[in-house]
């Protein structure tokens, strides 16, 4: 009998890279769960799975994990744009559901990997680590804390693995349909085909610790491997400028860019994160192997290509 491996947010662009990558193990079925209010159906036309549309919030799904009809649910969706201020539907949706799911999947022994963010540092020095100084700086980030906080008391309880990843600032092929949330080099890269400078917050040395999808959708399948529960990190583990981007650019599309810097309308901005990825490669065993101008160059070029749709469905295309 095969793996049943439930996706939620499967349509977005973590979830559809996973579900890409799964579909190809043999002996798994992959079903998809999305509320299709901001997702990328398109990523989903060349992945072979069940494709169900509605909510992580509903009963109907939580009863149905709870009869153990899933052997390991990958919860990717949430509400991720970080300038919602609506407070009650932002823990509704993302804790108050995750909640729920824990329960269900105790009950079905279903193995728990959930998308937790680098949001939950707020501006707290870097590097970041978990159990560090975690300080929020908006709903978003503090929806994720409590999310971590919620499966940590039930590790002991759990009867399966229970593997939160904080994610840091991932990008890579299938994120266009994410428009003003998609990661900054992808809005650059547009800006610039588009004709434009390229806009960034006075001066462009905020730092990010950008991972490409490749390594978080290698985080993903350890964490389904893991031999216990925990929280960690998934990013490069150094920190880069949003101007090593411009030079990664200029380098990539052979031309000068002239940029365009601007006031930081955010009060909550982080102006620095960088993962430790210490202790998530000692509970996953997993550490990533891709460089920021590894990365990049794969996705221009994919991008240039005209694809942009799951990296596992570039590498069955022959890109």
């Amino acid at each position: 009998m095969n793996d049943r491996i439930l996706i939620t947010g499967g349509a977005g662009f973590i979830g559809a890279n996973l579900a890409a990558a799964l579909a190809k193990r043999p002996g798994v079925d992959v079903v998809v769960l999305d509320d299709f209010s901001h997702a990328g159906w398109k990523n989903l036309i060349p992945v072979d799975c069940e494709v169900r549309a509605g909510s992580v919030a509903d009963a109907a799904l939580h009863e149905e994990i709870a009869r153990g009809a899933f052997s390991a649910i990958l919860h990717q969706g949430a509400i991720s744009d970080t300038t919602v201020r609506d407070e009650r539907r932002m823990l509704e949706i993302n804790t108050n559901a995750f909640a729920d799911m824990l329960a269900a999947s105790a009950a079905g022994g279903a193995r728990m990997v959930y998308a937790s963010s680098a949001a939950t540092y707020g501006n707290a020095p870097a590097p970041n680590r978990v159990g560090g100084v975690e300080t929020p700086a908006n709903i978003y980030g503090f929806s994720k804390l409590a999310m971590d906080r919620i499966a940590r008391r039930w590790f002991d309880r759990h009867p399966g693995v229970i593997v939160g990843l904080r994610y840091f600032n991932v990008y890579g092929p299938g994120e266009t349909h994410k428009g003003r949330t998609a990661s900054m080099i992808l809005q650059l890269y547009q800006q610039i085909k588009a004709g434009n400078r390229p806009r960034l917050f006075k001066y462009g040395e905020q730092k990010r610790d950008f991972v490409y999808i490749r390594d978080v959708i290698a985080a993903n399948l350890a964490a389904l491997e893991a031999p216990r529960s925990g929280v960690c990190n998934v990013g490069s583990g150094r920190a880069r400028t949003f101007n090593d981007i411009i030079a990664n650019l200029e380098r990539l599309l052979g031309r000068k860019l002239d940029v365009e810097y601007f006031d930081n309308p955010y009060d909550f901005y982080q102006n620095h994160t960088e993962a430790d990825i210490g202790p998530t490669t000692e509970l996953l065993g997993w550490t990533p192997a891709w460089s920021l101008e590894d990365g990049m160059k794969e996705y221009i070029e994919l991008l240039e290509s005209g694809f942009d749709g799951p990296v596992e469905a570039a590498d069955g295309a022959g890109a």
